[in-house]
C-alpha cells in the first residue's frame, strides 16, 4: 500500500510539474531597432541589453505586473526586508530552492541560489577592472566598501575580502548596511544590473561574460548573433511564478530580431512576423487615427482594430537630450562664451517641429530635468530654451563669434568653428540630422556627423570622445535622484555623459539624497535645474508616448511603467 502511495505521488508530481513547464512550441517574435551591445549585468545599461538581462537574472526584488502606480514585491526572496529604524540595514531573507539555469560550469550539479551570490553581484560593480556603468548607484553607498575599492586601485577587487556593508549571514540571508539611509534603496535593487550572479559562472566565462550569462530567470540565453538575433528558451529550473492563477512563462521560446529601419520593422509586424512591435515614427498615422486638434487622443486605425490588434499606450518615465561634452575645449567649459555658445545651438533647434514631424505629435516637450509621473517633477518649471535663430545669432554677434569670408563662424580668437555631432545611421536619425543641420546652417556654424552604431558610440561616449550626442534616459526607478544624478560631477564617465560637474550642483545634490520627496527636497531640485538651464549642458528634448501594438492571438500584453519587457506573463493562443 505505502508502494502505490508512493507511485501516484510521484505521477501526481510528474504532472504537476508537466503543468508549470513553458510550452515549447509557442514562440514569441519581437525586435529591436538598436542592437544589443552583451549581457552581463555588471558590463551595460543600454535598454536594448538590459531587456535580456531582465529575462536571464533575478533581482532580490522586482514589480507587481499588474499595480499601477509601480509596486515593488519580494521576487527571491520570501518578504520585503526587515529594516531598521535609521534605514540603514537591510535584511533580506532567500527563498530555499531557487536554481540556477544548467550550464557545463555546474558540472551536472543542481546549483542553488545563495545569499553569497548577491553579495557577489554587488561587489561586481564595484570592481575598477569591470568598470561598472552602474557604479554610480554603489559608489560610497556599502559600509566598507570603500576601503575595499582603494586597496584595488586599479586592478581587481579582492571579493573574498570581507566588507561590513555587504554580508552573507548564512546561506539564504543578505544584510546590506549603507553608509546613510536611501529611501529609494528597494526600487535600485529592482534593477536587471543587480540580479544573482554565480561566481564559478563569472570566473569560467572571464574572457566574455557578455556572451554566457547564467542566471536563475526565467529565460536562458539559446542563440546570439551580435546585431541580428537573439534567442531566449525557457529555463527548466525557473521556480513556480503565479499570476492569476496560472504558472509563468507560458511562452517557450522568444525571439528577438534586430531591425533598426523602420519600414522592414513595421512590414515584419503587419505580415505577422512579429507578434508585438512598437509603431515605428514613420508608421503612426497608418497604424493610429490622430486628433488634429489634440495629437495625443488617438485611436487604432479601423483596418487594424478589425483583425483584433491590440493597441497600448503609455507615457515614458523618460527625457531626451542633446549632450554637449563639458570638458571638450569647443563647446565645454563654464567662460560665458562657452555658454553662449550652447545657447546659441539650443535656441535654434525647432523642437515643436520635430514634435509634429518626427514624433508625430506623439510626444511632449521636457522642460525639467525629472519627467512628469516621477517624484520631484515640477510641471510648473519652464527650463527649455526658447525657440529664437535670431536671437540666437546675436548672441553669438555678442560673444564673439564672428562670420568670416567663408560665410561660416570663427571662434572669439579667430580660429575656425566646427562641430561634430555623433549619429547613427538609420532613416530616422537621418531626419533628426536635416533638422539639426538647418539648426547650425542657421546659426552659420559648420556641423560635422560622426558616423555609427550604438554600441560603438556608447564606447565612444564612456571615454569622453564625442562633442555632442543625443540621449534618452528611462527610469530605472521612479524618483527624481534617478535623473538629477544625470549631472552629478562623480558620475562623469557613467551616467553624466556631459561630463558636467559643477560645485553647487553637487553640493545640492548631496544634500537631495538625505531628503525624502517633498516640498524640502523640491526645492532643491528647482535649484538644480536653474544651474542646468543657465550652464546648458544639454539642450532639452521631449517624453515619447508610446504606443504598442499586439496581433489577437497575443494574451495578457500590457506594458509597464518600469519593466523593460513583459514577455514572461504573456501567451501565445492561436
Amino acid at each position: 500500500m505505502m508502494k502505490k502511495r508512493m507511485l501516484v505521488a510521484a505521477i501526481t508530481a510528474l504532472f504537476t510539474m508537466a503543468a508549470q513547464a513553458a510550452d515549447m512550441n509557442k514562440v514569441l517574435r519581437v525586435a529591436f531597432n538598436v542592437a544589443e551591445t552583451g549581457f552581463d549585468p555588471a558590463k551595460v545599461s543600454d535598454t536594448y541589453s538590459g531587456a535580456i538581462i531582465e529575462n536571464v537574472f533575478d533581482p532580490l526584488v522586482s514589480y507587481d505586473y499588474l499595480a499601477r502606480p509601480a509596486k515593488v514585491i519580494p521576487n527571491t526572496t520570501v518578504a520585503l526586508p526587515a529594516v531598521s529604524a535609521d534605514g540603514r540595514v537591510y535584511t533580506f531573507k532567500l527563498k530555499p530552492g531557487i536554481y540556477f539555469a544548467a550550464d557545463p560550469v555546474f558540472k551536472g550539479q543542481k546549483r542553488e541560489l545563495t545569499a553569497a551570490d548577491y553579495a557577489y553581484a554587488i561587489k561586481r560593480h564595484l570592481d575598477p577592472t569591470i568598470n561598472s556603468p552602474w557604479s554610480f548607484l554603489v559608489d560610497g553607498r556599502f559600509v566598507g566598501a570603500d576601503a575595499l575599492v582603494k586597496a584595488a586601485g586599479k586592478g581587481a577587487l579582492n571579493y573574498d575580502s570581507p566588507v561590513e556593508g555587504i554580508k552573507a549571514l548564512d546561506k539564504y540571508t543578505l544584510q546590506l548596511t549603507l553608509t546613510e539611509g536611501n529611501y529609494n534603496f528597494l526600487q535600485i535593487l529592482a534593477m536587471p544590473a543587480f540580479g544573482a550572479v554565480a561566481r564559478e559562472a563569472i570566473e569560467a566565462y572571464a574572457s566574455n561574460t557578455n556572451a554566457k550569462p547564467v542566471g536563475t530567470g526565467p529565460y536562458t540565453l539559446k542563440e546570439w548573433k551580435p546585431g541580428s538575433k537573439i534567442v531566449l528558451e525557457a529555463n527548466p529550473n525557473f521556480r513556480k511564478l503565479m499570476l492569476n492563477g496560472q504558472t509563468v512563462p507560458k511562452v517557450g521560446r522568444v525571439e528577438v530580431s534586430i531591425i533598426e529601419e523602420e519600414q522592414p520593422l513595421w512590414l515584419a509586424f503587419i505580415n505577422k512576423q512579429l507578434d508585438i512591435s512598437g509603431i515605428p515614427q514613420a508608421a503612426l498615422q497608418e497604424a493610429l487615427v490622430i486628433d488634429p486638434k489634440n495629437p495625443l487622443n488617438v485611436k487604432l486605425q479601423p483596418k487594424y482594430a478589425k483583425q483584433g490588434i491590440q493597441l497600448e499606450r503609455k507615457k515614458d518615465l523618460e527625457v531626451t537630450y542633446q549632450f554637449f561634452n563639458m570638458q571638450d575645449p569647443v563647446v565645454g567649459g563654464d567662460a560665458k562664451e562657452k555658454i553662449a555658445l550652447r545657447r546659441a545651438i539650443a535656441m535654434a533647434f525647432p523642437r515643436s517641429e520635430t514634435i509634429a514631424a518626427i514624433r508625430r505629435g506623439q510626444a511632449v516637450p521636457m522642460n525639467y530635468v525629472i519627467p512628469e509621473g516621477v517624484a520631484g517633477h515640477n510641471p510648473a518649471f519652464k527650463g527649455a530654451a526658447k525657440y529664437d535663430p535670431a536671437a540666437a545669432n546675436a548672441l553669438l554677434d555678442r560673444f564673439g563669434y564672428k562670420v568670416g569670408a567663408d560665410g561660416l563662424r570663427t571662434l572669439p580668437d579667430g580660429k575656425p568653428l566646427s562641430i561634430e555631432m555623433a549619429t547613427g545611421t538609420s532613416g530616422i536619425e537621418k531626419q533628426w540630422n536635416e533638422y539639426w543641420q538647418q539648426a547650425f546652417d542657421s546659426l552659420k556654424i559648420r556641423l560635422t556627423f560622426k558616423y555609427g552604431k550604438w554600441n560603438e558610440l556608447n564606447k565612444a561616449n564612456r571615454q569622453n570622445k564625442l562633442q555632442m550626442w543625443n540621449l534618452a534616459w528611462g527610469a530605472d526607478y521612479p524618483d527624481g535622484e534617478n535623473f538629477m544624478q544625470l549631472l552629478y560631477g562623480k558620475n562623469a564617465g557613467d551616467a553624466n555623459s556631459a561630463s558636467f560637474r559643477h560645485a553647487e550642483y553637487d553640493r545640492l545634490f548631496e544634500a537631495s539624497l538625505k531628503l525624502q520627496d517633498g516640498a524640502e527636497r523640491n526645492r532643491l531640485y528647482d535649484a538644480m535645474n536653474k544651474i542646468v538651464v543657465a550652464q546648458q549642458p544639454w539642450i532639452f528634448g521631449d517624453t515619447r508616448i508610446r504606443s504598442s501594438l499586439a496581433h489577437s492571438h497575443v494574451k495578457n500584453f500590457k506594458l509597464h511603467p518600469l519593466l523593460n519587457t513583459t514577455w514572461r506573463y504573456i501567451d501565445i493562443q492561436k
